[in-house]
């Protein structure tokens, strides 16, 4: 007999081949019903997958969502792939995975048909919903390699071959039945059977092309994506999510508002435009006083370093994939020969501030009495992004950090990551995000240090966010294991927007890797040399980045301190003119950014212009506002308006428009 541990501490005795499903009818008609997979022993498994032996158990309904929603959305990426090889005899199938909102399946389509395309989404689905309907019975069998590519070759499923010949040979290979006509090549779980799905519940969503493997030199394949839950009520939800979210995109928004582009001539790079940089401006501000009130030095450093330099630092053989590197000599300028010779030294565009920040500290002796030092820099850096992975202004080559580096006492850690929190508190909360969860990053397989130094690092960042009280699942805390940098672990701040979405911006990190290997120093207590320890750390992680959220986030709508322009003064009539430039005159001298309509067009095509360019304030004026020396106040959003005296607008809008700090 078998003895099966419960979460509860009781044990069940079972005879050998007994599944979980098993334990769940045991219990009750219920459990039997509602346990849709288990946790044997941790690891997450079919529920009809036979025990190996005692066990702990712990039984998966739909109120375990996350293993629930992963689940569906692999039951989902099958059912896809089988629907199109129902629909279209001769596709060859890949991989299909589940994703953070749902599925994906590449396929090579038949030569004779081409790639799939969005035309094709309606027909899957209902196929898919037939096969769903048929309520298959989903079940495991473990094979050999030399039954699988057997299977394969005889089925014509080249890139299935290919992928099975190199598994790895202690690795347990399994497939999965959809009843007895169908198979894939997969390590599950899976769901006890395709009916367990809501064929209400996903929706196909796009087709893109990907390559095989992920690599350009292999072939094209036609990737469906598609969106997985768990009920009909779920996807509703998500599906408006989307579209809110297509409304927000900060590539259209910032189109309409005029605040920056991209082009294929510097790929990966912004272009801003006068009023992008407006809010570039007053966010950097705004973090400039904040960083001062903090204590922050701020420092600046050369965009160019010997790859020696970084050959020290570690980034040469750990990041040099994800770096611009440049040669250090003069270009052959001849039109025969190479560009550059063989004997040229390399140096790189700096992808991070982190070393150029630790040679500042080593200027001069440090004293024990000198620490901490915070040196911030908003450093300009080039990371080799693939071109295909960048997205508007959310993933760019060039970027600009909030960066700063902190050099600390072994004593003064906690404490200053303390600090770092509460400041980070309060900048969110100043830029409208009430709500962010606090990770804490641990130590990836491939890392730097002794793991002495790992476990002191990992707990001292524990420590300091007991200290703040925000260990609590109010703000999110969670450990994410293998996460961290290679140097060091860390902990990530997920900020949470106004539809429900997650970025992740903030970091600090520990590190006593990097000033080891640069040689930083001060003279302790003791008059003998030590190691600081030095804090990595950054609030927005890059301006380009968080514009955009901030551009997604608020829809547009800026808060007045940050709108690029914060008032329009529009006129009626053209003999109101003269009175729009007093007004206008008013709102400048009290330090507003306004601009003047006087164009001969109809006041409500002027209304719906400046509503599109998301101006908050729009103050229109005819004949009667300039004999009373009033405005007619149209706020962004609203339908109505007010008739305000100038002088009460002005204070109204000067009082809106100081930036959350300086109020």
């Amino acid at each position: 007999m078998l003895s099966i541990t419960l979460p509860d501490g009781s044990v069940r005795e079972v005879p050998p081949g007994s599944t979980p499903a098993d334990i769940a009818a045991a219990i009750g008609p219920g459990l039997a019903k509602a346990a849709i997979a288990a946790r044997v022993d941790g690891e997450l498994r079919d529920i009809n997958r036979p025990f190996e032996g005692s066990s702990h158990l712990a039984l998966v309904t739909n109120r375990d969502e996350a293993d629930a929603l992963e689940l569906a959305r692999h039951d989902f990426a099958h059912i896809l792939a089988e629907a199109v090889q129902e629909l279209f005899p001769g596709t060859q199938i890949t991989f299909g995975p589940s994703t953070d909102d749902g599925f994906y399946y590449d396929f090579a389509a038949p030569a004779d048909r081409g790639p799939f395309t969005e035309e094709d989404l309606p027909l899957i689905e209902e196929r898919m919903r037939k096969i769903i309907a048929a309520d298959k019975p989903l079940r495991r069998e473990v094979w050999t390699r030399e039954q699988l590519i057997e299977r394969w070759k005889q089925q014509g499923e080249t890139f299935k071959a290919e992928w099975a010949a190199e598994l790895p040979d202690d690795e347990e290979l399994t497939v999965y039945w959809s009843g007895g006509d169908w198979l894939d090549m997969c390590r599950g779980p899976h769901l006890a059977s395709t009916g367990k799905l809501d064929p209400q519940a996903f929706k196909l969503t796009r087709v893109s092309g990907a390559y095989w493997r992920g690599d350009q030199k292999n072939a094209m394949l036609s990737r469906i994506y598609g969106t997985g839950w768990l009920n009909k009520k779920q996807l509703d939800a998500h599906l408006h999510m989307l579209e809110e979210a297509a409304k927000r995109d900060h590539r259209k928004i910032g189109q309409e508002m005029d605040l920056f582009h991209l082009q294929q001539e510097a790929h990966g790079s912004v272009f801003w435009h006068p009023k992008g940089y407006m809010i570039w401006r007053q966010l950097e501000a705004y973090m400039r006083r904040r960083l001062d009130m903090g204590g922050y030095e701020e420092v600046k450093t050369p965009q160019v370093m010997d790859a020696r330099q970084w050959e020290r630092s570690g980034h040469w053989g750990k990041y040099r994939e994800n770096m611009f590197v440049i040669p250090d000599e003069v270009p052959n300028i001849e039109d025969e020969g190479a560009l550059v010779s063989e004997d040229a030294d390399w140096m790189a565009l700096k992808p991070m501030n982190c070393p150029a920040h630790v040679l500042i500290f080593r200027q001069g002796i440090k004293s024990y009495r000198d620490l901490p030092i915070r040196m911030a820099e908003f450093g300009c850096c080039h990371r080799n992004e693939p071109h295909g992975a960048l997205h508007g202004i959310m993933r760019v080559r060039q970027f600009t950090q909030d960066d700063a580096h902190i050099f600390v006492r072994e004593d003064q850690l906690v404490e200053e990551v303390a600090k770092f929190i509460d400041l980070l508190d309060v900048v969110y909360k100043d830029l409208g995000f009430e709500k962010y969860a606090i990770k804490l990053a641990l130590r990836p397989e491939k890392r730097f240090g002794s793991e002495e130094m790992w476990d002191w690092s990992e707990q001292s960042l524990r420590d300091a966010v007991a200290a703040t009280g925000r260990n609590t699942p109010e703000y999110g805390w969670e450990e994410l294991e293998g996460e961290g940098a290679f140097y060091a672990p860390k902990l990530e701040f997920h900020l949470t927007d106004a539809i429900g979405r997650t970025w992740q911006v903030g970091t600090i990190q520990t590190d006593t890797v990097l000033p080891e290997r640069l040689d930083a120093s001060y003279i302790g207590e003791d008059g003998e040399r030590h190691r600081p320890i030095m804090l990595h750390r950054a609030i927005l992680g890059s301006f380009e980045r968080f514009i955009g959220i901030l551009i997604e986030h608020h829809a547009g709508r800026f808060p007045l301190w940050l709108s690029p322009v914060q008032a329009v003064v529009a006129t009626i009539v053209s003999e109101a003119d003269d009175y729009a430039h007093v007004v206008r005159d008013r709102l400048a001298a009290a330090g507003l950014r306004v601009e003047t309509d006087l164009r001969n067009e109809k006041i409500n095509y002027k209304v719906r212009e400046h509503s599109l360019a998301k101006v908050p304030a729009l103050l229109v004026v005819g004949k009667r506002e300039a004999e009373e020396g009033t405005v007619a106040v149209r706020r962004l959003g609203s339908q109505g308006q007010e008739i305000v005296s100038l002088d009460e607008i002005v204070a109204r809008l000067v009082k809106e428009a100081t930036p959350p700090d300086l109020v």
